[in-house]
């Protein structure tokens, strides 16, 4: 019997000390551990995913909007260079429309779609890029790569990778910009660099962003009049301010730097400052308790006749806290409107006016002309809404629910877990609202998701070390820093199309997997869009009815857009999104381009 216990005594010991081990290499190498496990994590979970489902629902008739149909800001304000058939930004317009006059491929011949080609990175990443076609050649990237394809059969050009720590287990980028022979993109260290259009040499880096503080610059640029503009990310980290610059697109040079909230002693001055009037009265942030937040991480918009700057401004931090920061928490959670040329404050929009959700004004917004005519700034933050904007008068139009809102109003507590939706990965993401001028319809994607939050102590959060994510939730769980979502499969996705001018819906599409990817509408009467699943569908843009669907690939969380190659159109869709915040399949990322045999794209 005492040899039994020894025996016993000693493989306890010896299995503590294994899992000492263990713990010590997983803490020692976190930043490698975290992502791994996940990806396994997400591999058991996708073994049983079911197919791809969608319904469509139509709104009762409603009285249409008068006046006749006017042109599109998009039309006068292109860039003569620009062909119908490129996608030469992000949103395919700096005005981010995202509409394509484009209509080989419609209605009565979409059912014919196949892949006919794919380009495979060879990376496992959160494969979440907007491609651009620009002169005869597919841009994409992903977080350490930028490449050119052939639009016609995906064949590489070239591609430069960039070795370097990214400052976010996120790891992601979104895409590119083009202007002038060069392409513009943002690592996940905190710089920007330019390239040579032809040959992908490196011209140029700038940085604008501090790693070591868990500042990035994911987002996807835009460029314009010989400026590049983007911003950083890592506004949920403490002590970290969302900043907004513009780039000389030649050399590199910091033209403006703005500040997104207040800048205040000690912030680091990276350029000439753009005039704004923000202080630190809007934020009223208990002692010691450093301003926090309003990062941008997606793209941005631009009117090429005014020459304003539009710029979404995530959420404010301690995401789930709104003690240490009392007050509306500018520009947090709002567009903000600038000079494009000198940085200047003109104006902004508070979208999200008090939140303790993550619930970031994300998406870059969209500048519409409606059929009715008015000159509309059209948004979908994560909030769950649709928003309208008459720009004539900066007033709110409508705000138009687009998937499940629950508990919204609920105060979150310490030992009290409260439910929410959408959850803080719930309601429109990283792509935003498109515009079809042919049905004066407003198109959005949307996550319905929903989460839990547990607040933690003051004295826990006030313990948060600058640099380190601060949400404020009570976990030991890294995957459950910004809440514990739903189990999988409790999730769903929403396509709604609403009227520009009124904001009510006309049709509205459920897919049994949440929708990231860009919303495509096109002259042909065809919105393409694709869902978490890998699944890829056309509509028809008028009612909503599916068209063509299928599952081509791995998660589809990036962009899709449309143009021409050797005289057909064709649609290029990012796959293969592999993330450790969302449980997909676990593949590697891929451009998959879509088109009819030739012989029925030309008729």
């Amino acid at each position: 019997m005492s040899s039994m216990k020894s025996k016993l005594l000693i493989i306890a010991g010896v299995l503590v000390a294994i899992a000492a081990i263990a713990g010590g290499t997983v803490y020692a190498y976190w930043d490698q551990a975290v992502p791994l496990a996940g990806m396994a994590i997400n591999y058991v979970r996708s073994w049983s995913a079911p197919s791809g489902t969608t319904t469509t629902e139509l709104a009762a008739a409603a009285p249409e909007a008068a006046g006749a149909p006017v042109p599109s800001p998009s039309s006068a304000a292109r860039p003569p260079e620009a062909a119908a058939g490129d996608w030469p930004s992000y949103n395919k317009t700096l005005t981010s429309e995202r509409y394509s006059q484009l209509s080989q491929i419609n209605t009565t011949n979409v059912g014919k779609l196949k892949v006919l080609c794919t380009y495979d990175t060879g990376q496992y990443t959160s494969f979440e890029t907007g491609p651009i076609m620009v002169n005869n050649a597919l841009i994409g990237t992903t977080e350490h790569d930028i490449f050119s394809l052939d639009p016609a059969n995906c064949h590489e050009n070239w591609r430069t990778h960039e070795d370097y720590k990214p400052a976010s287990l996120l790891a992601v980028n979104r895409g590119t910009a083009y202007m002038d022979g060069l392409l513009f993109r943002g690592t996940e260290d905190g710089r920007v660099l330019a390239y040579d259009f032809k040959t992908g040499k490196r011209v140029w880096k700038t940085t604008i962003a501090d790693p070591k503080l868990g500042e990035s610059t994911p987002a996807a640029p835009i460029a314009w009049d010989g400026l590049v503009f983007i911003g950083n990310a890592g506004g949920d980290n403490k002590g970290v301010k969302g900043r907004m610059y513009a780039l000389d697109a030649k050399t590199g040079k910091i033209v403006w730097e703005f500040y997104l909230v207040p800048k205040t002693a000690g912030d680091p001055i990276r350029g000439p400052q753009g005039a704004t009037p923000l202080d630190i009265s809007t934020w009223k942030n208990a002692s010691g308790t450093p301003i926090t937040g309003g990062g941008t991480w997606t793209s941005y918009t631009l009117d090429p006749i005014t020459g304003e700057l539009f710029i979404p401004g995530g959420n404010p931090a301690p995401d789930f806290a709104t003690g240490p920061r009392e007050g509306a928490n500018l520009y947090s959670g709002s567009i903000v409107v600038l000079d494009a040329k000198t940085g200047a404050y003109k104006s902004h929009f508070k979208l999200v006016p008090k939140d303790w959700h993550d619930w970031d004004v994300s998406t870059a917004p969209a500048l519409i002309q409606t059929r009715g005519g008015k000159r509309l700034l059209s948004v979908a933050p994560k909030d769950g809404h649709l928003y309208g904007f008459d720009l004539a008068t900066n007033t709110m139009l409508y705000r138009t629910p687009t998937t499940r809102i629950e508990n919204a109003e609920s105060p979150f507590a310490t030992a009290k877990a409260v439910h929410f939706c959408p959850g803080t990965v719930g309601g429109a993401e990283w792509n935003g609202p498109a515009y079809d001028p042919q049905t004066n319809l407003i198109l959005i994607g949307e996550v319905d998701w929903c989460a839990t939050v547990t607040l933690q102590k003051d004295k826990d959060i006030r313990a948060v070390s600058p640099g380190k994510p601060w949400s404020a939730m009570a976990t030991i769980s890294p995957y459950d820093t910004y809440g514990v979502p739903d189990s999988f499969g409790d999730w769903a996705g929403w396509v709604y199309a609403a009227d520009a001018d009124t904001g009510v819906w006309k049709w509205r599409l459920k897919s049994n997997y949440p929708i990231l990817s860009g919303m495509t509408p096109t002259a042909g009467g065809i919105v393409f869009f694709g869902d978490m699943g890998g699944n890829f569908y056309a509509l028809n843009a008028a009612n909503g009815q599916r068209l063509w669907g299928q599952k081509i690939g791995g998660a589809i969380g990036g962009g899709v857009i449309t143009y021409t190659a050797n005289g057909a159109q064709r649609v290029a869709v990012a796959t293969g999104f592999t993330s450790i915040l969302w449980p997909t399949e676990v593949v590697t990322g891929k451009i998959k381009v879509l088109g009819l045999a030739d012989a029925l794209a030309t008729r």
